[in-house]
């Protein structure tokens, strides 16, 4: 039994909505709930499910689709449409490597070029991150196939405010790009994480900031690719745990950045 049969979101009505924003939004609905793991890999994603799933036709739910492919969160299976692209320990260690790449760049322009304008938004971004793992922890276990999106934002929000300041545009895109294919893998261990507290995350964030806001551009570059490899190997630890108990065969993987 899918897990997407249960708590169907409310369909709402179309004709209010031009078809680019009805796009946009199929694009937000399946893209969260590919990533909160609702559809997992390699399952198909018929029109006719999401259709009733979310209340929109199919023209905005093949655009969707087809941006979900740009994004590499779905592929085309020849003559069946398209379904939940695949997972692999080998592309997740190329993702996180990749994205250091870039990230450390953009981190070192935005140490060398922000202003006391970016200094308040990264400390406001902590500041509120702090509050969303402080609620979350409080929090009972959420049900299968649900997601703690508020604290995901603030996450999302400190690390985008770091960079906010390096001044290239396109630089960020592909950050955001980066940041969307990490989370499918980095989601489904993410309250595990906060709970058993395999590591701070608030004072790895925490020497993070700090170290951008003492214009040590060096200094928070290694912290930042620490804390990547951190999670890295987290997801890995999670991803083989799942492997097990589920009876399936063993998967090997190999890093991209050292």
């Amino acid at each position: 039994m899918h897990r997407h049969s249960r708590q169907s979101p409310v369909p709402e009505p179309e004709f209010a909505e031009s078809e680019g924003s009805l796009a946009d939004r199929a694009y937000r609905l399946i893209r969260d709930d590919i990533l909160n793991g609702v559809f997992p890999a390699g399952e198909p994603l018929r029109l006719a499910v999401l259709r009733d799933r979310y209340g929109l036709s199919f023209s905005p739910l093949r655009e969707a689709l087809t941006r979900l492919s740009s994004d590499r969160l779905a592929e085309l299976a020849s003559l069946r449409g398209f379904r939940v692209a695949g997972v692999s320990l080998d592309e997740m260690w190329d993702v996180i490597g990749i994205r250091i790449l870039v990230e450390s760049e953009a981190l070192r322009r935005a140490v060398s070029l922000g202003t006391d304008d970016w200094e308040a938004r990264v400390v406001a971004s902590f500041h509120a991150f702090g509050k969303a793992v402080a609620r979350h922890e409080l929090q009972a276990p959420q049900a299968e196939g649900t997601f703690d999106q508020a604290l995901e934002d603030r996450h999302q929000g400190f690390h985008h405010a770091l960079i906010s300041a390096c001044g290239s545009p396109a630089l960020l895109d592909i950050a955001a790009q980066l940041y969307t294919r990490t989370e499918r893998y980095r989601r489904p261990v993410l309250s595990d994480e906060l709970r058993a507290r395999p590591r701070n995350l608030l004072e790895e964030h925490s020497a993070l900031m700090k170290a951008a806001l003492q214009r040590d551009g060096e200094g928070a570059v290694r912290l930042l690719a620490e804390h990547y490899r951190r999670t890295g190997e987290l997801i890995e630890a999670g991803l083989k745990n799942a492997s097990t108990g589920a009876g399936a065969g063993k998967t090997t993987r190999r890093r991209a950045v050292k």
